[in-house]
Order: structure tokens, then sequence, then C-alpha cells
């Protein structure tokens, strides 16, 4: 596996990461960047210039990781090609909501002899991200898990982009399926939130849409506890995630608000919460959410077994980043250290994360974590 990585911003222009030598020999180009910088023409035609061969992906972005920087309003692309790997893409787009048959499409088009692993970017905004973790997860082989997360538009919540070869795109799903017996593939997903206060009963409740915990208005008791917080819903809502806690099961996944609705009094979060389950608010613990970050690394290396790994796909909740700010390259470095200096790092902020929960399921949405994905033919 050979790695190639640049970055543009609008003060620097393009910048070499690393070593290159990819170029027109790339089979993938990853690409993730601000909404605005997904639009330059220039940019876009750029890239497709200097990887004429390579299947393009990519999202907008709440910020891009290159490295261990994290940078706003930036280009960030990493080219590789591989030894003896096949790519597969898969795209479609969401048509009325319907996020599980979304999953399946994609599942069902790379599901051919040979997959080992899929790699998904969603719309971040339009998807129910529990819906198309299902999909995905009934109707991929047993023994193949699928890692990504959900494209962001920073803290604005209005707009997100998926590419997939042609011109980025809103409303799209892309999944990219890795095929052969070199490539060997790792995951972890962790986060680093302490919970607080009583944990609720979701009395009422549609997918991902919240109306009431203990037949009390959802909203209300959310901006009790945020306070003066409240007024910059649905942003504020990133630094105050849900933890919950599914009747019958044991473990924990933490949602996000994506929005709010003053009329009836609900919100609606990036993946479902079921009636019946228990919610319990958390709030950031700054050193364990660092070390959450190299405990991710640290699964995500275990889970390649002997090989070492090449390159490390980073996903963070926008959360996460809001809460850490001048100390969120702390969480990248965090990776760096465990993954070691010759590991290719890329990634971007997200508005979800999608990785298996430990060996209980493939497929997961998860918030608020550090998601990362680690690839080696080594």
């Amino acid at each position: 596996m050979k790695i190639e990585q640049r970055c543009w911003t609008e003060n620097e222009g393009w910048r070499q990461e690393g070593n290159g030598g990819v170029g027109e020999a790339a089979h993938w180009v990853l690409v993730f960047g601000a909404p605005a910088c997904l639009a330059r023409k220039g940019e876009l035609d750029a890239i497709r210039a200097a990887f004429p061969h390579a299947l393009i992906t990519g999202c907008s972005t709440a910020g891009e990781i290159c490295g261990t920087r994290v940078r706003d309003d930036s280009l960030a692309v990493t080219a590789v090609r591989f030894e003896d790997t096949r790519l597969e893409l898969a795209v479609t787009t969401l048509d009325g909501g319907h996020s599980y048959g979304a999953g399946k499409t994609l599942a069902a088009e790379l599901d051919t002899p040979g997959l080992r692993h899929v790699l998904v970017l969603s719309d971040g905004l339009q998807v129910n991200g529990s819906e198309l973790v299902k999909g995905l997860r009934d109707h991929l082989p047993a023994d193949v898990a699928a890692t990504g997360g959900l494209a962001g538009d920073g803290s604005r919540f209005q707009h997100t982009l998926v590419w997939a070869d042609g011109e980025p795109a809103s409303g799209r799903i892309t999944a990219l399926g890795f095929y052969g017996d070199r490539i060997q593939v790792g995951y972890g997903s962790l986060g680093g939130w302490d919970a607080f206060g009583p944990e609720r009963l979701i009395t009422r409740s549609s997918g991902n849409v919240l109306h009431e915990l203990d037949g009390q208005s959802a909203l209300a008791l959310y901006k009790t506890y945020l306070g003066e917080h409240a007024d910059g819903l649905p942003a504020t809502g990133l630094l105050f995630p849900l933890a919950l806690r599914l009747a019958g099961e044991g473990h924990i996944v933490v949602r996000t608000v994506l929005a709010v609705n003053e009329q009836d009094n609900s919100m609606t979060f990036a993946g479902d919460l079921p009636e019946g389950g228990h919610a319990r608010l958390m709030k950031a613990n700054f050193d364990r959410l660092v070390d959450g970050a190299g405990d991710a690394a640290r699964a995500g290396y275990e889970t390649l077994g002997s090989a070492s790994p090449e390159l490390a796909v980073l996903i963070s909740c926008v959360g996460r980043k809001l809460v850490l700010k001048q100390r969120i390259e702390e969480e990248v470095e965090a990776v760096r250290e465990v993954l070691g200096a010759g590991v290719a790092l890329t990634g971007f902020y997200s508005y979800g994360e999608i990785c298996p929960h430990d060996a209980i399921t493939r497929c997961e949405l998860h918030n608020q974590t550090m998601t990362i994905t680690t690839f080696s033919e080594r």
C-alpha cells in the first residue's frame, strides 16, 4: 500500500503532507472538506487531474484531520494505491427518508465474493443513522463489518455533502467495499463522556424523534438541564448528549441532537431512541475524551492482529470538537502515540460515527465517539 496526502487552505494553497509519489497510480482518493470547500470547482478539478484513475469518495465535515493537524475550511486529500485489493463503490440517494432501504440496497450491491470490509459515508442531516446501519447489518455477510460516519456542516446543521466520483451532493450515501485476501481492517470506537442526573424512561418517540421522557416533554426537560445553553439549541445540545440503554440490553450507545421543534416540543437525534429504552444526560470530561481517542486507536490496532496499520481513518464527533476547543489536536496526537509515526492519519468531525459495538454487533451508530478504522496490506 502506497499513500500520498495533500491539504488545501485558501491562505496556503496546496501543501504536501509526508511522502508523495502515488499520483496517477492511485486506486482510491479520500477527500474531507468544509461544505464551502467542496463547492470550489477549481480545487475539485485539481484533485481529479492529480489522480485521474482513482475512485473518489469523501464528504463535508465539521473539521478536517490530516496528520495530527485539525483544520476548518480546508480540504484533506489522501490517495492510496493498493498492492492486491479490489474496490467496488455503491451509491444511493435517500428517497423519502427510507434509510433502512438505503442500507439494504448498498449491502446487496457490495455482497459479492471476497468482500472484507465496507466504509460508509452518509449525508448527515436527512438520514436516520440507526436505520441505515440496521439495513447494512441485516444484509451484509455475517463476517463483514462496516465503519464510517455521517457528513457534517460545522455547527450550522444546514447542508451536508457526500462525494462519490461525480460531484458532491446532498441526500447521498456511499459505501466502498474492500475485496481480497491481503487487505486487513481494524476498528475501534470509544467516547469518554460522564453520565449525570437520573435515568429516564422513553415514554413517547417515533424513530429518531423524541417527544417524552417519564411522560414529560423531553425538550422542556432538556432545556432545564441546559439552562443558559438552551438558547443555542441544537448546536449546544452537542455538549450534552444522551446515553441510551435499550430494554434488555446492557451496553450503552450515545445519541446527539440534530434538530429541535418548538411547535411540538420534539427533538430529532442522529439515531433512534425507541420507546421503553432509558436515557440519561451526559457531559464532557476533558481528560477522558482524549484518553478515549487513544483507547479507540489501541482497539483498531489490536483488531488488525499481527499486521501493522498503514492508514487510519479517524471519525470523531463535532460535539467533541466543540468541547475540546483549542485542545482538539490532543485527541489526534493520542492516536498518533498509539499507532506510531509511520501511519498516515486522515479523517473528519462528523454528525455520527459507524462502527461495530465491541463483539456485539457488526455495525452500530455511535455519537460523540472517536471511531478509528485502520487498514493494512502487510
